[in-house]
Parts: structure tokens; C-alpha cells; sequence
């Protein structure tokens, strides 16, 4: 048996700095290090005392004991690089906001702090109390801080929630050529989650410019991170993804710039992705200012011996054995900090004791509900049409509708990108959506590996950072492996973070029922997307309305997915000749016949099938507003245009071939019921295939499917008023 030993390529090594080493950060660097940290552990325990007197609303997540990892490392990146953190993230936060405003060349040993500097102090207190003079409006609060202009694209209350962002947003900055670097913070908990596989993975076949930074403070809440992952040494991750990777003792804050520095010169200069992890200890439980020995999961002798080792003090020692900084202008340091933080407690909360909020900061009840989609400014001025504005047409498949639509696009708008499983293959796509386009456009038509979490948040990422991502997953069933990205961060981030970034994302997806594809390839997700505002929804039923409504969601700031239904793809429809550029609104339905007896409802694919039966309906002596909804999510549906048909007709019926737990049509009934229940003789009535997943077996499909008989059937006996 031959055997033969096999070594890895890629740098793994621990570093520990000597005492000399400190003089590689230049002084005026290093007094900055020391009054981040200063302001991280007076900032901390000031909201510590603010949450004990309910100031704060929700928990409070410190990173006392962990102000090195973020200063330091931070310090050692410049102002337009970015991050993205977790739900234990104010001293990243702090120390990216100082790096942002604060000149490079400021020297807290002997400056005063800049009002730049003390009005971020101030915001940042104020997001996480939840006040309107936050960075975020107080949408966000502790968990979800964002500070854009400082490179703060988001932090997360998803443990690896944000990595597949930040590995997206080094995407854009690739693409862009910008040579920043994005580092994204993580602890222990996230080394076990699949968004950073995924999300490293991606980073790691295309050289993205990312630091995935792992704090790992030996705990997730209170299990042991030897216990949650099978290697103790988390860094070693990095090697299954050709990754370089150093390990540092969160002490130690020379080895911490040092590291940094080091990974982010290597990658500006055209290295690989990097892995550091350092070596740390929360002084306080998971939440609040308990210690963790309270809650039997660490000792208090274990507690006591990292107290020992304690960088509040070890670190000015450094410096002052160094002639750096001495004792007394450590001291001064620490006061300008404190002061900074005394100031923005004051600013926010009324004297006393206990304190109490300012009544006057609070945001207004009334804005709740702004910010959860854009306020739609970017789409006047479009040029909206519909098919009778045009004389001039040819006939066009409905996939290849969707080729040139996206074609255009990536000819005009150098940000625009797509990416998904097999999108550049076969020369376009597994079903031709894509078709001409990777040969054309070869950097910006990109295949993905089989990981929709990562490279749905990847696309995540690339639109918070200006990008134009059109992704797509191949089935909606896939929707439910990147969930998290889709409906935690996509669905909610514009409000979550307090209407600060726009979301120009489109997502593509195939309803593949009547494939025989069975129960995880066949679903329609349009009632599992519609239930996160955030989202505007729209499913074109011909060729002509793909182009209008892809253009509009191109322009559009908000995401958008498209439900395109496999039966639609091969139907030629009437396209313009020479036009590719009008739009059709969002909202808008049509009404693509009209009658007196009946108002009947639908959608995407029904739509076609519904037009085909209009001959059998008028046999049967029916005659029957039909309307095509187009847009399908709540905020934006045209119920005005129902509301008219409801006045002529007093009767409806809502068609979907969605199983009945995944359509939308009991909430649209339900709504208009409510709207206009003064023109109804007849209650509203929803039609749906079966609530059963469809099965591969082509008779039991077709058992599950909504048919033309049901259909015809039930609509001459609502138009009869005989559904009672």
C-alpha cells in the first residue's frame, strides 16, 4: 500500500509579540488603540447602568474584556474599508465610527476629542436606547447597528448572519476595484453555522477581499466552544477554504493590529481571502452585567485568572515600559473618553436616579411603519407603457424575453451582476433565461456553487454596496435553505436598519408544478413571500410584461423576486420590435377581459390558462371580469383595480394553482370582503390546488393540481351566487 502524506499549502501560525514589537505601531496609533479601548469599557458599563435603570429597552450584549480585538484590529484598517459584526458588536461599532470621523493623524495624548468624534459617541448611545438621533432612527438598538459613511455596513443579530453580506460586499468592492478590504466579525457560536461555509466557500474560489475575524471568546451563551466543534482550534477552517490563517491571544494588542495589518496588505496587494482568530474572554454573562460563573457554566477561578490577565492594564503597562505613552497621559486619555461618554449619557437621559430617557428623543409612534420599502422616489420619471402604446411587434418565448431583458441591463449598467447555479452554463442557463449571455458578459454571468444561503446573501451584500445583483434560485423550494438571507436580513433590512440602505436586488425563481419533480422541487412561493413586506412580488404571465416589470425592478431600490412559471417559458408573446426600455408600474394590474356576472382574479401562469377558457366560460353563459394582477404583494396590490370590477360584478373568485397553505388568495378575499363588502351579493371564494406537496407520480400530480373542470365549474356557480 502506498501511502502518501499530505501537507496544506496555506500559512497557519499563532502570534505573540514581544516586547519590542510595540514600537512597529506608530505612537500616535497606538494612543488611539488605547483611547478606543478606554471608550469601549466606559462606554459599556455606562449602558450597563442605563439598562439597570431601564433606559434600554431589550437585551444588551457587552464586550468588556474584548475592547483590544476591536481596536486594534480596526485601527489597523483604514477609513473607507468596512465591516460587518454581530449581536455583540458595539466596540466595533465605536472603534470604525473613531477610525471614520476622527482625522488619522488625531493624538488623543494630546488633542481634544474633535465634536465629530463625541457626536458619534452620542448617536451610538442613542441607536441602542432606541431614540430617534440613532444612526438607525433607534430601529435597530444594540443588535443591528449600521453607520454606512464609516464603513459599518450592518451588524447582526443572527449568529453568521452577516458574514454572507460581508463576503457580497467584498464582492462589489472587487468588482469595483476599490482595493478595500471588508472584515467580518463573527465569535465561536458562527463557526459551526452553514452561512459561513457557504459564504467562505465563495469568497475563497473568487479572491474576494474578506477577513473573516472569529472573537473567540470560548463560549456561545454558555456552551463551551470545545464542546460545539469538532476541531479546538476554530481557524482551521480556513484551510478547507485555501485560506491563510493566524491565531492571537485577544490580549495581546500588537499581535491583534499586527495580524490585521498583515492580512489586509497581503489581499490589498492581490492575496487570498484570510482567517484570524483571537483568543478572548467576555467578562460578563452572555447579556447584562452577570458574571458567567453565576450561571454555573465557567468558575469563578476561571473568571479570576483571565481578570488577571486583563488588556485594560496590560496594555498601558506595554506602553509605558516602551517610553510610548506614560502613566499620566494613559490616565488623561482615559478621562477624555469617559468624559465623551459622561456627555452623551447626559444628552440622552434626564439627571437623577435612577435615569430616565429624554421624552423628546423617542421617535414618533406614528413612524413605525415608514422605511420597511423605499418611498419609490427612484422610479418617477420612468416611462411606463402598456402593449396598446406600441404598433410594432415580434414574437418572442417568454425565457428568451428574460435573456434580453437582463441583456440589456447588463449592456447599460456596469453594476449590474448575475449569479445562481448554472447560470452560465449550456450557454444560457438550465433553461435558457440566460441565453447569449455568458459569452458576453463572461465577469458578470457567474456560476455559483450549490449554496443559496451564501450566495443569496452574497447578492445581499453586493446591493447594500451598490451593486444590481439578479439572482437566481433555481427552484422555489430552494427559497427555504437560504431563508435567513431572504426573509431575516432581505425582507427586513431597509426597516431594520432604519430606511439607511437600499436594497436594488432582484431574485428569479422556476415554479416547476406539473414537472413531476416531486415535493421539493414543485412549490409556488408566493404565500410564503408574501409574508415580509419587505419584499414586492411579481409574476408576469407573458413576454411583454417580463421586460416592463424587470425593467422596473432594475430601477427599483427595493428587492423584488419573480415567480416565473416553467409552462410560460417556451410561450411566444408579443414583445415591441425595437423597445426594450418602458416599464410597467408596480401595483398595476390588468384587466384582460370583462364581463358583468363575475370578478375573477389571478395570476401568473392561471392567467393564460383563464384566457384559453373564456370561450368555455361564455357557453356556459358566463362573462367574467378577468384580471392579472402582476404585483402580488400586499403593500403595493391593485385593489382598486377590483374594487371597480366588485361594483359590476358583486361577486369574485381568486384563482391560483398554489397548494391552498402557499396561495394568497383567502388574504386577498379577506381584504376585499373588508374593502367593499357594500357591492357584494356573494361571498368571496379562493381556488387553489390541493395543500398537499405534488408528487412525482404523474397521476397523483394531476390529482393535486388545480384542473380546468374545477375551474370552470366553480366560476358558474359563483357567477350563479350558488357558492353560498
Amino acid at each position: 500500500m502506498q501511502q502518501e502524506k499530505l501537507l496544506v499549502e496555506q500559512r497557519w501560525e499563532r502570534w505573540k509579540s514581544d516586547p519590542q514589537d510595540i514600537s512597529k505601531i506608530p505612537p500616535h496609533r497606538a494612543a488611539q488603540i488605547l483611547f478606543d479601548m478606554y471608550l469601549i469599557n466606559e462606554f459599556e458599563h455606562a449602558l450597563l447602568r442605563l439598562k439597570a435603570d431601564d433606559c434600554v429597552w431589550g437585551p444588551v450584549h457587552t464586550s468588556v474584556g474584548q475592547e483590544a480585538v476591536a481596536a486594534a484590529s480596526i485601527r489597523a484598517l483604514t477609513g473607507q474599508d468596512k465591516i460587518t459584526g454581530t449581536h455583540r458588536a458595539h466596540h466595533q461599532f465605536l472603534s470604525k465610527a473613531m477610525n471614520y470621523v476622527l482625522d488619522p493623524s488625531w493624538d488623543p495624548a494630546a488633542d481634544a476629542v474633535p465634536d465629530a468624534g463625541r457626536e458619534a459617541i452620542t448617536r451610538t448611545f442613542a441607536e441602542i436606547m432606541g431614540l430617534k438621533n440613532g444612526y438607525c432612527g433607534g430601529r435597530g438598538g444594540s443588535m443591528h447597528l449600521r453607520y454606512l459613511e464609516a464603513g459599518v455596513l450592518g451588524t447582526n443579530a443572527i449568529v453568521a448572519g452577516g458574514i454572507p453580506i460581508a463576503v457580497g460586499s467584498a464582492f462589489a468592492e472587487k468588482q469595483a476595484a476599490t482595493g478595500n478590504v471588508v472584515v467580518s466579525y463573527f465569535g465561536d457560536g458562527a463557526i459551526n453555522q452553514g452561512a459561513l461555509h457557504e459564504a467562505a466557500n465563495l469568497a475563497g474560489i473568487w479572491d474576494l477581499p474578506v477577513i473573516f475575524f472569529i472573537e473567540n471568546n470560548l463560549y456561545a451563551v454558555g456552551t463551551p466552544s470545545d464542546e460545539a466543534c469538532a476541531v479546538k482550534l476554530l481557524s482551521q477552517r480556513a484551510n478547507a477554504y485555501g485560506m491563510n490563517a493566524l491565531i492571537v491571544d485577544g490580549n495581546d494588542t500588537v499581535a491583534i493590529y499586527e495580524s490585521t495589518r498583515t492580512a489586509a496588505e497581503d489581499i490589498r496587494t492581490g492575496g487570498k481571502p484570510w482567517f484570524i482568530e483571537a483568543f478572548c474572554y467576555r467578562k460578563y454573562h452572555h447579556a447584562g452585567d452577570t458574571p458567567g460563573s453565576a450561571f454555573g457554566y465557567r468558575s469563578k477561578e476561571e473568571e479570576a485568572q483571565f481578570a488577571d490577565q486583563d488588556v485594560m492594564v496590560q496594555f498601558p503597562a506595554a506602553l509605558a515600559a516602551a517610553g510610548i505613552l506614560g502613566k499620566k497621559q494613559a490616565e488623561q486619555i482615559r478621562e477624555k473618553a469617559a468624559a465623551c461618554v459622561q456627555e452623551a449619557v447626559d444628552t440622552c437621559t434626564n439627571p437623577g436616579t435612577p435615569r430616565t430617557v429624554r421624552e423628546e428623543l423617542w421617535p414618533s409612534p406614528e413612524s413605525a411603519t415608514e422605511g420597511v420599502r423605499s418611498d419609490g422616489s427612484e422610479l418617477s420619471g420612468l416611462r411606463y407603457a402598456e402593449r396598446e402604446d406600441f404598433s410594432d411587434f415580434r414574437q418572442l418565448a417568454y425565457s428568451d424575453a428574460i435573456a434580453e431583458a437582463t441583456g440589456r441591463w447588463l449592456e447599460r449598467d456596469e453594476r449590474a451582476v448575475v449569479l445562481g447555479e448554472e447560470v452560465a452554463s449550456f450557454g444560457g442557463g438550465a433553461y435558457g433565461a440566460t441565453k447569449g449571455l455568458p459569452k458576453k458578459y463572461p465577469d458578470r454571468v457567474i456560476n455559483t456553487p450549490i449554496s443559496e444561503a451564501g450566495f443569496v446573501g452574497l447578492g445581499l451584500g453586493a446591493a447594500m454596496s451598490g451593486m444590481r445583483p439578479v439572482v437566481e434560485v433555481m427552484f422555489p423550494d430552494f427559497a427555504f435553505v437560504a431563508g435567513d438571507q431572504l426573509f431575516n436580513q432581505i425582507a427586513k433590512a431597509r426597516h431594520m436598519y432604519g430606511g439607511t440602505t437600499n436594497l436594488p436586488l432582484v431574485v428569479r425563481t422556476r415554479i416547476a408544478i406539473g414537472c413531476g419533480y416531486g415535493g421539493q422541487h414543485s412549490m409556488d412561493p408566493v404565500g410564503l413571500f408574501a409574508l415580509f413586506a419587505g419584499w414586492r412580488i411579481v409574476a408576469p404571465s407573458n413576454s411583454f410584461d417580463y421586460v416592463g416589470l424587470f425593467n422596473t425592478a432594475m430601477h427599483s431600490n427595493d428587492p423584488v423576486v419573480f415567480l416565473e412559471h416553467h409552462a410560460l417559458y417556451k410561450n411566444k408573446s408579443d414583445l415591441p420590435t425595437d423597445d426594450l426600455d418602458y416599464c410597467i408600474p408596480f401595483g398595476k394590474a390588468q384587466l384582460i377581459a370583462e364581463g358583468n356576472d363575475l370578478t375573477i382574479v389571478t395570476y401568473g401562469y392561471m392567467t393564460e390558462r383563464l384566457r384559453a377558457l373564456r370561450g368555455t366560460l361564455s357557453e356556459k353563459g358566463v362573462s367574467a371580469d378577468i384580471i392579472d394582477l402582476r404585483t402580488l404583494d400586499f403593500p403595493s396590490m391593485d385593489f382598486e383595480t377590483i374594487g371597480e370590477s366588485l361594483k359590476k360584478t358583486g361577486a369574485m373568485v381568486i384563482v391560483e394553482e398554489a397548494a391552498g397553505g402557499q396561495a394568497i388568495g383567502n388574504r386577498i378575499a379577506a381584504i376585499a370582503s373588508a374593502r367593499y363588502f357594500d357591492y357584494l351579493d356573494a361571498p368571496c371564494f379562493s381556488l387553489t390546488s390541493l395543500d398537499v406537496p405534488n408528487s412525482v407520480s404523474r397521476v397523483l400530480e394531476a390529482a393535486a393540481m388545480l384542473d380546468d373542470d374545477t375551474i370552470v365549474d366553480t366560476v358558474v356557480k359563483a357567477a350563479d351566487r350558488r357558492l353560498l
